[in-house]
């Protein structure tokens, strides 16, 4: 049995929680947020907590029973104060610019990296136009849009440029000019 599963999940003043045909339901400051329970799981609210267990005859099922209460825990802390991923865009030229609706990035390639903003998710530029910020109450969805625009151009290990999380280390490799004259000294002195 997972020991994350059977903590139950404090529910603030402000957010109200509905668990209906095999879904769980919060709404709060921010937004709605739903998650469909798997067969076997169950979920109740009582004393402003939402409770998780696992049916008797369910086999199997408890696998995800930690990772359902997780998901629900993530949708409560979602609708009161929301989720934030920090990308940092390093490079000459590097920058990019954000709308409404369109994401656009000049990351050395021939042409602008253009990208659609789902609907829910914010992005904000510093003024510098190279620290991005996402925000939105979905956790999974903000995650998964920052890997997204990382992989378009992940950060190389030599000068560093690309795209990586805020606070992220890079480990750097030595260029072929250090690799060489480490290499030339100590052959030198071997030669008579």
């Amino acid at each position: 049995m997972s020991r994350v599963g059977k903590k139950p999940v404090a529910v603030p003043e402000k957010v109200k929680v509905k668990v209906e045909r095999g879904a769980v339901f919060v709404e709060g400051p921010l937004g709605k947020l739903s998650c469909s329970l798997p067969d076997g799981i169950l979920a109740e609210v009582k004393d402003s907590k939402i409770n998780l267990s696992v049916a008797g005859g369910a086999v199997g099922k408890s696998a995800l029973y930690g990772t359902i209460r997780a998901r629900v825990n993530n949708m409560v802390n979602g609708v009161t104060s929301g989720f934030n991923k920090v990308l940092e865009i390093n490079g000459v030229g590097f920058k990019g610019a954000a709308d409404a609706s369109k994401l656009t990035m000049q990351l050395g390639f021939s042409h602008p990296v253009v990208m659609d903003i789902p609907q829910g998710i914010k992005m904000t530029f510093d003024p510098k136009a190279t620290i991005l910020t996402i925000s939105g109450i979905d956790k999974d969805l903000v995650g998964n849009l920052a890997a997204q625009i990382k992989r378009v151009k992940p950060p190389e290990p030599y000068k560093g440029t690309g795209i990586k999380y805020q606070g992220e280390h890079i480990i750097r490799k030595a260029g072929k000019t250090a690799a060489g004259a480490s290499a030339g000294a100590g052959g030198g002195a071997a030669k008579k």
